[in-house]
């Protein structure tokens, strides 16, 4: 486009483009992938997360691990509809104990595991009759390598 100036001189000038109305800039967000957690995007929302899982992932990686910690889980229950004696409630606390740990740190150290397998071989009458109490005899077993 030509135009020309005060003293009639032609003078180039770039062509009007339409006003646009100014907007905010809105900054990119790309997500791959998330795992253990949860997002919340735009204004005003609100995220609850509750991990059931282990760890800082919320997660048991290895499925030993985990098919350990169903088979405390259930054995637990199933010892709640016996009347309690010494060995059931120090085969408990070894219950408790390895569910905590699995549910913290994602595993259960060998010594753990050794307390189990003794907590199971003292009330060995009682838990053999247990499904619940050979899936965890056989997990521990198979954890610790024989």
């Amino acid at each position: 486009m030509a135009a020309t100036d005060e003293d009639g001189q032609a003078r180039r000038t770039q062509s009007a483009s339409p006003a646009r109305p100014a907007s905010p800039a809105r900054p990119a967000v790309r997500i791959g992938s998330v795992s253990g957690s949860a997002i919340g995007i735009g204004d005003h929302n609100t995220v609850t997360n509750t991990n059931t899982g282990t760890g800082a992932t919320g997660q048991v990686s290895d499925p030993a691990q985990a098919e350990l910690l169903a088979a405390v889980r259930a054995l637990r229950e199933d010892l709640g509809r016996f009347v309690a004696t010494d060995g059931t409630a120090v085969l408990d606390a070894e219950l408790v104990a390895a569910e905590e740990e699995i549910t913290t740190a994602g595993a259960a150290g060998p010594g753990r595991l050794a307390g189990l397998r003794d907590a199971l071989a003292l009330t060995g009458g009682v838990v053999g009759t247990l499904a619940s109490g050979v899936a965890v005899g056989e997990a521990v077993g198979a954890l610790l390598g024989g």
